[in-house]
């Protein structure tokens, strides 16, 4: 059970702070959004040069933007993680071998309108697939309880592919971390739930817990 802290969340303005508060966490998310795929604009990939300069945590990138083609390669230079959406591709599974090959893990994202079986043939080229939650752009949205039966679609997919990372992100708190672990998720966006609270860093190992927990169930 991985848990990474989304930055969106966070007091952009001392971002290195903010990240040093979450030594527990298995990656930082990097929420990157450029107006145009989503309607929110955050930050492009000069502020990730500097955050990888500033810390030696894992850094996951989400880019909801559009050409991804151009752009994932690029940020896999500076990043641990990237994720892309299908629904901005061009040619998804040239993109993912293009991030690998810079040593760096490929991940597709879906919106939830898109089926998982429409991207089936992907996921053994992936190293993770992140099932939106919800519509992506913002932070602090309600968590979309009827994507569960697509996450559990994606887990059989997936299989035992121990490899392969099944990430939710949006909406993930104490109240429905459990509800995804037992869905299949294995790995865990959370921003206001973590960076809202008064001990961040104890929310993250809480937040593992209970994703534990459920997942044994």
């Amino acid at each position: 059970m991985r848990i990474t802290p989304s930055i969106l969340n966070a007091d952009l303005s001392r971002l290195a702070e903010e990240i040093a508060r979450i030594p527990s966490s298995d990656m930082v998310h990097l929420d990157v959004m450029d107006g145009h795929f989503v309607p929110n604009l955050t930050f492009g990939i000069a502020v990730v040069e500097s955050i990888r300069a500033n810390t030696s945590l894992k850094l996951d990138a989400h880019l909801m933007i559009e050409d991804p083609d151009l752009w994932a390669p690029r940020y896999a230079e500076f990043v641990d993680s990237v994720t892309f959406h299908v629904e901005a591709a061009r040619d998804p599974a040239l993109i993912l071998k293009e991030i690998k090959a810079r040593s760096t893990r490929a991940a597709f994202a879906l919106k939830p309108g898109t089926s998982i079986e429409s991207c089936a043939d992907l996921i053994p080229l992936a190293d993770m697939v992140l099932i939106m939650t919800v519509e992506p752009g913002f932070g602090g949205q309600s968590f979309m309880h009827e994507m569960m039966e697509k996450v559990r679609r994606t887990r059989a997919l997936i299989g035992e592919e121990k490899s392969i990372y099944l990430q939710v992100d949006g909406g993930v708190s104490l109240d429905t971390i459990g509800e995804a672990a037992a869905a299949g998720a294995d790995t865990f966006v959370a921003g206001s739930a973590v960076f809202k609270a008064e001990e961040p860093d104890a929310m993250v190992r809480l937040l593992r817990e209970k994703a534990h927990a459920s997942h044994a169930q």
